[in-house]
């Protein structure tokens, strides 16, 4: 199989999640409940585990439920040193320039957030483009909806044509029934149905997947 579309999810997948800053956006997430939203602290963090199961994301809970105005949400949320938690990584940098499939971040979060953390990274110029949560009109992983919008907005390649590499079993799940290639990037993760293939960081790629660019 030819490859021609590679999907990279952002936050913990293009750095390693023990950083930290995932834990700060959602530490975020919960003061906006709390402050903006006014939900007692208390119900705050089942209830965010609810959203996410059910929705996707907290904020597409949030949207139906309390009516929030999505750009207050992702601003709040996205208030965050980012160089407190990332540095560059010229390994990674690499790496995806090696690559000859045509990439995309493929993101539940929004593009100002996207574009700061690639830009901290150094790999912004790593991808054609960032399908972020506005551009598939609120709709998010694992949804089906958000997959046919990001397959149309990155040229329509066949699914089959196409790679997800993120960290969310869902996500990957999702993708897979759709006949994409998946992998799951997270360190502690064994092998699981739903991913092709289990890298611990975007580092050993080329090792675990040389079909990626075998054929060009």
């Amino acid at each position: 199989m030819r490859y021609t579309t590679i999907f990279f999810d952002l936050d913990d997948t293009l750095y390693t999640s023990d950083n930290g800053l995932w834990d700060a956006i959602g530490a975020r997430m919960n003061r906006y409940m709390v402050e903006r939203v006014g939900l007692p602290e208390g119900e705050v963090p089942l209830l965010r585990r609810h959203y996410f199961e059910t929705y996707g994301t907290t904020l597409r809970g949030l949207q139906r439920h309390h009516k929030v105005d999505s750009d207050d949400y992702l601003a709040f949320v996205h208030d965050l040193r980012l160089r407190d938690y990332l540095q560059p990584e010229p390994e990674f940098r690499h790496l995806l320039l090696s690559l000859p499939q045509r990439c995309w971040i493929f993101t539940n979060a929004d593009s100002e957030h996207a574009k700061r953390v690639l830009t901290i990274l150094g790999l912004g110029e790593c991808f054609n483009g960032i399908i972020d949560v506005k551009a598939m009109d609120f709709a998010c992983k694992p949804e089906a909806e958000a997959y046919q919008r990001a397959l149309n907005l990155a040229g329509s390649p066949a699914p089959e044509e196409c790679v997800l590499i993120d960290d969310s079993l869902l996500n990957l799940k999702a993708a897979r029934d759709l006949g994409m290639m998946t992998i799951l990037v997270r360190s502690d993760a064994n092998e699981h149905p739903a991913a092709t293939y289990t890298i611990p960081n975007l580092a050993v790629l080329r090792r675990t997947v040389p079909i990626l660019w075998e054929g060009y």
